[in-house]
């Protein structure tokens, strides 16, 4: 789908509008590359994911509800989604015992392992054209961004 986005004279406009054009994309990526791990995976249930396979360690649920602002109603059923399909599993806190750890199965790590890594080497072929400057651009630009909307 290409020609969507209109420049008009408003840059505020056309970054607000091309944004919602990137997550559109990026939501139908995000339900490919989550039915690539396991057909029966929901797609929301991928931003944990991604933040379980950063952590080398099991993450206590109130850090991960932090970094994801959801409610904890909602971080539990994808716990749970996750933890029935074998990609994920809760453990007791050793420093809290009304507290679990969530961390990845040595499967979900496999298999997230090996999907991060044909999403790179997409993002490669996609971007391979471009100069290693403007990508460094473009990521500090996109922090920026991230951190100024994270101050609201």
């Amino acid at each position: 789908m290409k020609g969507l986005c209109a420049v008009t004279p408003d840059p505020i406009a056309d970054l607000e509008a091309e944004l919602v054009d990137v997550w559109r994309r990026g939501t139908i990526r995000t339900r490919e590359r989550a039915h690539r791990i396991h057909p029966k995976l929901d797609p929301a249930c991928y931003p944990l994911l991604m933040l379980l396979t950063r952590q080398d360690e099991a993450v206590p649920m109130a850090v991960l509800l932090t970094q994801l602002v959801v409610e904890k109603s909602t971080l539990t059923r994808q716990i749970d989604a996750l933890t029935r399909l074998g990609l994920a599993r809760r453990t007791p806190d050793p420093e809290d015992a009304r507290a679990r750890l969530v961390s990845l199965t040595e499967e979900g790590r496999s298999l997230l392992s090996e999907q991060r890594a044909e999403a790179v080497a997409a993002w490669r072929r996609e971007l391979s054209q471009w100069d290693a400057d403007d990508l460094r651009t473009l990521t500090s630009l996109l922090h920026r961004l991230g951190s100024s909307v994270d101050r609201g």
